[in-house]
């Protein structure tokens, strides 16, 4: 946890964007955006602030999968994931979208879905989710990145060949006063009984094994420090009883 000593200034405008090379194009919809990899046919990220407001159930999920109209390369679709024995992973929670109609329906999106066992996508990933909702409340709001590390050699499933992670990262900012604070997980693609601590790192790590640059709009002394740690004590009630 960062104090702040800096002047007050204005929230840069979209602080959760990582760093996009020249030539990538961010896809925006009303309450997430995305970098969409045509190679694995899913979002490399998948970024979104979550207010304490956003928190409030209002509209029930569609559970209508669909294509992404903004998206002009092949996402996946049912058929890639049927039979397969994965899940449909949500990268945006819905739970993280029922505050709006379309938000919630643009959360079931194919683009917004990576394939996970369903023993990780209904376990320790539905966790933490439910856990960055808890934080979006005690610290009135969250700047949230999270996605799959897409390596070379993944296995594949379905007929586009959807590329299957390993491993899947969530990193996370508290930007507002009077201390600044940030966290990162990695997390296998299996179901796991061990607690979150275990799968915090620091956002260092995770930019190391993605390739990613989160929060580049933060001043760079205040970047380089918050993600340079660890310290998950600082996140309440991270392993609840």
């Amino acid at each position: 946890m960062v104090s702040n000593q800096i002047a007050k200034k204005e929230i840069p405008v979209a602080l959760e964007i990582p760093a996009v090379k020249p030539g990538e194009k961010v896809t925006k919809h009303l309450a997430y955006s995305l970098l969409f990899d045509k190679n694995s046919h899913q979002a490399r990220w998948v970024a979104y602030e979550l207010t304490e407001e956003e928190t409030k159930k209002s509209f029930e999920r569609s559970d209508k999968f669909t294509a992404d109209p903004l998206i002009n390369c092949n996402t996946s679709f049912q058929a890639d994931y049927s039979k397969s024995g994965y899940d449909r992973g949500h990268l945006a929670p819905a739970a993280d979208m029922s505050w709006c109609d379309q938000a919630v329906r643009e959360s079931f999106y194919y683009s917004n879905m990576s394939p996970q066992l369903p023993a990780f996508n209904r376990g320790i990933w539905k966790k933490l989710e439910t856990k960055v909702r808890e934080w979006a409340i005690e610290n009135k709001v969250l700047y949230v990145v999270t996605g799959p590390v897409l390596e070379t050699g993944l296995p594949c499933i379905g007929p586009d060949h959807i590329s299957v992670p390993k491993y899947y990262y969530k990193v996370l900012l508290d930007y507002t006063e009077p201390q600044y604070k940030a966290i990162g997980f990695l997390l296998f693609n299996e179901g796991s009984t061990r607690e979150l601590d275990v799968f915090a790192v620091a956002i260092d790590s995770v930019e190391k094994i993605t390739g990613l640059d989160f929060f580049p709009l933060l001043p760079d002394s205040l970047e380089t420090q918050l993600e340079s740690e660890c310290n998950f004590t600082d996140w309440d009630n991270i392993n609840p009883s």
